[in-house]
Parts: C-alpha cells; sequence; structure tokens
C-alpha cells in the first residue's frame, strides 16, 4: 500500500473510533457479547457458503494487494524497450539473462516464451487464456469479500434481535435491561462499521489492482509480441505508449535519438563482450 494511503487510513480511523468516545457514556460503544455475535454469524455463513481453502485463499490475496506494489505502466514499458533494444543488437538468445533478473513475474513467462522460441499465434494464445483464468479467479475472490461484506449488516441486525428479546425477557428488571440495551444497539452498528469500512474497501481494491494487473499483462503480452514481430523499437515505444494517459505520454517521451543511442550502446557492450 502507498504510505500516504496508509496514513491516511490510520489518521480517520483514529478519529472515526475516537469519536464514539466524545460523547456521554462512551463505553456502551464497545460491547465484546455484540461484535461475538456479528464475528461468529458471519465466520459461520461464509464457511457454510465456501469451502475453507478458498477462503483462505480470498483472504491471502486481498492481503497482497495491499502489501504488494504494482509497477507502473511506465516502468513496464521502459523494461520492453530496453528489451526490444536488446533483441536486436544480441538476438533473442541474449533475453535469457533478463528473464532470469526480472522482477515481473508475467514478463518472465511471457520471456520465456520468447525465449523457447514459441509461435506468435501460439504465444497470444496461451497467454491469452493465462490472463482470462486470472481475471476468473480474481473475480472470484471479489465475489467472497462482497459476500462477506453483505452478510455483515444482516448479523448486525441479528444481534439487535437477540439484545431485544433480552430486553422483553427482563421487563421489571432493570438490570438486565440495562445489560441487554449495549447488546442490541452495538450490534447493528459493529456489523454496518465491518461491511463498509473493512470489507468494502477490500473488495474494491482488489478489484481495481485486478483491473490494473490486466492492463499491465496486456501491455507485456503486446510488446513481447511485438519484439517477437522483430519490430523497429521507436514503433514498439510508440504503440505501447497508447496504454499512458496523455500528460503520462509526454512526460515519458522517447525521441528517435534516444532510442537510436541506447541501440548504438547495446551494440557497443556485444564488441566488448566479444573481444
Amino acid at each position: 500500500m502507498i504510505k500516504s494511503n496508509l496514513l491516511a487510513v490510520v489518521l480517520f480511523a483514529l478519529i472515526f473510533v475516537g469519536s464514539f468516545s466524545l460523547g456521554e457514556n462512551s463505553a456502551l460503544f464497545f460491547n465484546l457479547l455484540g461484535m461475538v455475535i456479528v464475528l461468529s454469524g458471519l465466520l459461520g455463513a461464509m464457511f457454510l457458503s465456501y469451502p475453507a481453502r478458498n477462503i483462505g485463499v480470498a483472504c491471502g490475496v486481498a492481503w497482497n494487494a495491499y502489501r504488494i506494489d504494482l509497477p507502473t505502466h511506465e516502468k513496464v514499458i521502459e523494461a520492453l524497450m530496453e528489451l526490444s533494444v536488446r533483441s536486436r543488437s544480441k538476438g533473442m538468445i541474449a533475453l535469457e539473462d533478463t528473464e532470469a533478473t526480472t522482477t515481473i513475474s508475467y514478463l518472465k513467462r511471457t520471456l520465456s516464451l520468447l525465449v523457447d522460441n514459441y509461435g506468435i499465434e501460439e504465444m497470444r494464445e496461451i497467454l491469452e487464456t493465462e490472463m482470462y483464468y486470472f481475471k476468473q479467479r480474481r473475480i472470484q475472490h471479489e465475489r467472497l469479500i462482497r459476500h462477506a461484506a453483505r452478510l455483515a449488516p444482516a448479523f448486525g441486525v441479528a444481534g439487535s434481535v437477540i439484545g431485544l428479546i433480552a430486553m422483553l425477557s427482563g421487563i421489571g428488571d432493570p438490570d438486565v435491561i440495562v445489560k441487554s440495551i449495549p447488546i442490541a444497539l452495538t450490534s447493528t452498528l459493529y456489523g454496518i462499521v465491518l461491511s463498509n469500512f473493512f470489507l468494502t474497501p477490500m473488495a474494491e481494491n482488489l478489484h481495481s489492482k485486478t483491473q490494473n494487473e490486466l492492463l499491465i499483462q496486456k501491455l507485456i503480452t503486446d510488446g513481447v509480441i511485438a519484439i517477437r514481430y522483430e519490430q523497429n523499437p521507436y514503433r514498439l515505444v510508440k504503440r505501447l505508449e497508447s496504454f499512458l494517459t496523455p500528460a503520462a505520454r509526454h512526460e515519458n517521451q522517447y525521441s528517435f535519438e534516444e532510442i537510436r543511442d541506447k541501440i548504438q550502446d547495446m551494440k557497443h557492450e556485444v564488441a566488448e563482450e566479444v573481444a
């Protein structure tokens, strides 16, 4: 997660929780039994809906969506341009070194196909199939989290009903009524907060990261296939720049002279290695 986002989440979460203590009787907002009712009901329903393994995988994917930062489109385009220059200067076999050192897993996968000399249509079919099933897996994970977000408020209401029943059973006994009121009121609060402050944002973040990853994968697929065509690096960059916003396109624009200089530098490296 970006540091500014993390700081904002911590700040506003503290303000949100701290606002409960501004009024009188702030202790009434914190009720362990109400929280247990909401969480136990939610978890029970989730394990009834999905296998335990699917729940664990979805939680891991959601956590990684916050923990792992994706490469920017600009960095991917720069990496592809370097690959194009390297392939023209040293040949396709020279991409084996890049395959071993790159930190972008999907790029490593596409480079392995390129180095193994797969045909263009075969490469496209393999990579598009991989993107399709990646998207389907992410849809399932996102659906699981959104399902939990829909259930949480319902179990909050269930906790409130339990509290009201306890209040009715204690009519005439003020102590029972005082103990039951927090359960009736806080359960709904916990269900709403759990759904709208945690689960729904997690699902939305996962959706956003998935769309961004798919765009990066599409960018890499088109770039590597263009390299397989042995396309001119300058034409390759111009084609890949269509993925960028106009502002980013202007800031990261490579001139023909810069690309030519890169090719010349790479040729000099080859000559030095041969010597």
